[in-house]
């Protein structure tokens, strides 16, 4: 069950339903807002928006609300194209990118939360300080012992084709997000997301720190914490594999040992 990190001691409200456009084509937008400098408990928030004049994605509505109805809607956004993974919210019960997540993929009502399980920020702003430093802790980059080449580190064909499938993450958090191992134990699970990462440089052909990497790793939650529920691979928004990649990294740690 999809639950949400609500301040403490709050309870959603009715929020303030905006006034209905003219129109044949208007959709009905429920959209969770919470403001910490107010003192208020988080609302739902109802907007009208005329399809005719808007964008096709969710990130557009977003938009247009905000320019055209509410400007103190606050939510995160950058490249539009599904690249930069700043604009991940629960759409319709899934955490996806709004910016790639088309209006005709929602049927009835679009309710927009944020990411669940996560601190929020404001409005559909999670905060993912806790997120960034997990993935700061896998050693996100290349390690090596031996002297610099003269011009770069080479890499067959085959080793390269190893890492398709796990460079490709946007760090959008929706894997994570959507992991109920990480819901429970965020604290010592380090999620789908920087699992991914983790299994993609310790298979890095070029990385010198594959031991100290699967070291660190060594811990009954970092990896073991992950049950296969498998929301992680429905969820990502770029059509990625975590849990194969977690999976594949239990193997390499038990054949140390084995």
């Amino acid at each position: 069950m999809v639950q949400f990190a609500l301040p403490k001691n709050s309870k959603i409200r009715t929020g303030k339903t905006w006034p209905r456009p003219d129109g044949k084509n208007v959709r009905k937008f429920q959209i969770y807002r919470w403001n910490p400098d107010d003192g208020q408990n988080p609302s739902i928030d109802t907007y009208f928006v005329d399809m005719d004049k808007c964008g096709p994605m969710v990130l557009d509505a977003l938009i247009k609300i905000k320019d055209e109805i509410d400007p103190t809607l606050t939510f995160r956004r950058s490249c539009r194209e599904g690249i930069c993974g700043s604009c991940a919210m629960n759409i319709d019960g899934m955490n996806r990118l709004a910016c790639i997540f088309g209006l005709d993929e929602v049927k009835g009502d679009v309710k927009i939360y944020p990411l669940p399980h996560m601190a929020v920020v404001k409005d559909l702003i999670p905060d993912l300080t806790h997120f960034y430093a997990q993935h700061a802790a896998i050693m996100p980059w290349l390690e090596t012992k031996t002297a610099r080449p003269a011009k770069e580190w080479r890499q067959s064909i085959e080793d390269r084709a190893k890492l398709d499938g796990l460079y490709e993450c946007v760090m959008c958090a929706s894997c994570s997000a959507s992991c109920p191992s990480y819901w429970w134990n965020s604290d010592k699970y380090l999620g789908p997301a920087a699992l991914l990462h983790a299994y993609r440089w310790v298979i890095d052909s070029r990385d010198e720190a594959t031991p100290e990497r699967l070291d660190a790793l060594e811990d009954p939650f970092r990896v073991y914490r992950c049950h296969a529920i498998l929301n992680c691979t429905q969820t990502c928004p770029k059509g990625l594999n975590p849990a194969k990649a977690i999976a594949e990294l239990k193997k390499m740690l038990i054949a140390r040992v084995s």
